[in-house]
């Protein structure tokens, strides 16, 4: 079994990759930005079902700085990049969004390609493709790229696009023996393993507690983590996927509305707080006009934008989960760590 690097295990990606790679057998190492989140990562993948034990190293490093790295990748074969910022609330200056997250995957690069790393799997986004087009009735794939000089973008869809770039560049003019695999999930769901879990879980939190009104015309593709850990996986040991982009989407986009009605559809009693009113384009616009996190989805009101996973179906016989299954389970879990209201 190989040594295998993972960084930002402390997230939601993160952490269920480690939880899928200890399954296979291998030796893992992570980074953290302070060594104190151990005991909270430990009890994450205990909530997971596994004892990483001793097979799990923690290492101290930051996107930001150089000190670390070099330690981190020495003698690994294998690197997941999953670290990246991603804030619950809007920068002041989109910088801080946009300078860690190129200069960390070009940090992760050099230090990959100067120990001998043989393939680095770049945790990407939808957010590198589907923004800044006119709207299209095709569904995106990975030939798109986010035009950054479209309208409406956030500082989060520009970071994840720019690292990217960076990271395609790098390889092709620097990086030696290194290979590269990049992995594109739409919005990631699943099963949360602690209170740490990403900004897309926020939204069956706040449909859970009632925190919403109603249901505003956004849509959205939906993969659950487990799916998106394993593609990773795939992706880093398959021959195929060398110098590739994956897509990761388990099916047709959907609407907050249609989100909620799947959760008052399977949850029962615990979804009585969901709210299924279709709010109207205007009060959001409105709102959008106090709140600047409001103010971002106002360009995406209404879009509708389609995407396939098919590449990593056929390439890598990847065979994700349903849409519904990884909103069931997001709820589940919220609501057995506590997350969200009952009764």
């Amino acid at each position: 079994m190989s040594t295998v690097l993972v960084t930002g295990g402390s997230g939601f990606i993160g952490s269920h990759a480690i939880l899928q790679l200890l399954h296979a057998g291998h030796q893992i190492r992570t980074t953290v930005r302070n060594l104190a989140r151990e005991a909270d990562v430990r009890a994450m993948l205990r909530e997971g079902g596994m004892d990483a034990g001793d097979r799990l190293r923690f290492l101290a490093a930051d996107l930001e700085n150089d000190t670390g790295w070099p330690e981190a990748v020495a003698g690994c074969e294998y690197v997941l990049h999953v670290a990246s910022p991603f804030p619950e609330r809007l920068p002041s200056d989109e910088n801080e969004l946009i300078v860690p997250a190129r200069e960390g995957a070009l940090r992760v690069l050099r230090a990959a390609r100067d120990a001998g790393v043989k393939r680095v799997v770049l945790t990407s986004s939808f957010a590198a493709i589907g923004y800044g087009h006119a709207e299209q009735t095709a569904p995106f794939d990975e030939t798109n790229w986010t035009e950054l000089n479209g309208p409406g973008l956030s500082a989060y869809v520009k970071s994840k696009t720019i690292a990217e770039r960076a990271a395609w560049d790098f390889i092709a003019g620097d990086g030696g023996g290194l290979e590269l695999s990049v992995v594109n999930p739409v919005g990631v769901l699943g099963p949360v393993l602690g209170a740490d879990f990403s900004t897309s879980i926020l939204l069956v939190q706040r449909l859970m507690n009632g925190a919403l009104p109603g249901a505003p015309r956004l849509y959205f593709g939906i993969v659950d983590v487990r799916d998106v850990a394993d593609l990773h996986i795939r992706a880093m040991i398959d021959p195929a996927a060398k110098g590739e982009r994956f897509l990761a989407i388990a099916g047709d986009v959907l609407s907050i509305r249609e989100i909620a009605v799947i959760l008052k559809a399977r949850m029962g009693a615990a979804a009585g707080r969901v709210p299924t009113r279709q709010l109207p384009n205007w009060l959001l616009r409105l709102a959008a006009l106090r709140d600047p996190a409001i103010r971002q989805l106002v360009p995406e009101l209404g879009k509708k934008k389609g995407a396939t996973g098919e590449k990593a179906r056929r390439l890598l016989g990847w065979a994700p989960r349903t849409a519904e299954d990884a909103i069931t389970a997001t709820a589940e879990s919220l609501i057995r760590l506590g997350l969200v209201k009952t009764g």
